[in-house]
């Protein structure tokens, strides 16, 4: 394949690795494992991609059944150039970052566009998900652990919960320098004028001059872990079912 591979290409390879299963198995699998905690899948994308996979050669179909009035489900193995491939794009993804766009960087990139306390009770709120977001996750993880499940079928989770608990520390720090109108403590100093505080002190929204100087001193978004993405929207991110082992 000339494009690089998908990570939910990379979820039906890693799948058909285990063996040959057809794409509703592979469905069903995902969700008792979880994998569409770490990977984003639209309805139908699921088969685009093993469309794909199939004209690349990644994978091959070896045979099509019917079973009463149920549609025909083909089975599907890797091939020995989709294991190959597979496991280069996992190498690939473990040692190089990739340059993501967080809505919540976007957001910090832009926050003058709002008062600072409206900034502050805004924070404040995400704050509170946020926690709720790692309590959440923790208490699913601890409970896999006790059943048995192996950490390596964890990693992503415990990734997951590290990487929210350095956005609530960061957005915590955030509010308590808007609230007590000093410089973020996250911003280094570079010279006099970075004591420019982002609370009770500065203009209720930057005008064109604050912007740029704002940029110029550090934007808070840049204080952020490059590892932030989606903004890690509790809502969106149910904790795991306790139920759902995720044996590989």
């Amino acid at each position: 394949m000339s494009r690089p591979i998908t990570p939910l290409a990379l979820t039906v390879l890693r799948m058909l690795c285990d063996g040959p299963m057809h794409p509703y198995e592979m469905q069903q699998r995902i969700r008792d494992h979880a994998y569409d905690q770490a990977v984003k899948i639209t309805h139908g994308s699921l088969y685009h991609s093993v469309e794909r996979l199939a004209a690349g050669g990644l994978i091959e179909p070896l045979e099509t059944s019917r079973e009463g009035r149920q549609p025909e489900r083909t089975v599907y193995a890797v091939t020995s150039a989709g294991r190959d491939a597979a496991q280069f794009r996992l190498a690939e993804l473990l040692v190089r970052p990739a340059e993501e766009f967080p809505l919540f960087g976007t957001a910090l990139a832009f926050i003058n566009l709002l008062p600072e306390d409206e900034v502050a009770r805004l924070l404040r709120n995400r704050a509170i998900a946020l926690e709720a977001a790692v309590a959440g996750h923790q208490t699913a993880h601890d409970s896999l652990r006790k059943q048995g499940i192996e950490r390596y079928k964890l990693i992503d989770q415990e990734w997951l919960i590290a990487r929210l608990r350095c956005e609530l520390d960061y957005v915590r720090a955030l509010v308590g320098d808007l609230e007590s109108g000093g410089s973020p403590s996250t911003t280094p100093s570079r010279g006099p004028s970075a004591t420019r505080g982002l609370g009770h002190d500065a203009p209720t929204r930057w005008g064109p001059d604050e912007e740029m100087e704002r940029k110029s001193l550090g934007d808070p978004a840049d204080a952020l872990p490059r590892i932030l993405h989606d903004a890690a929207r509790p809502d969106d991110r149910e904790h795991r079912d306790p139920e759902h082992d995720r044996q590989a």
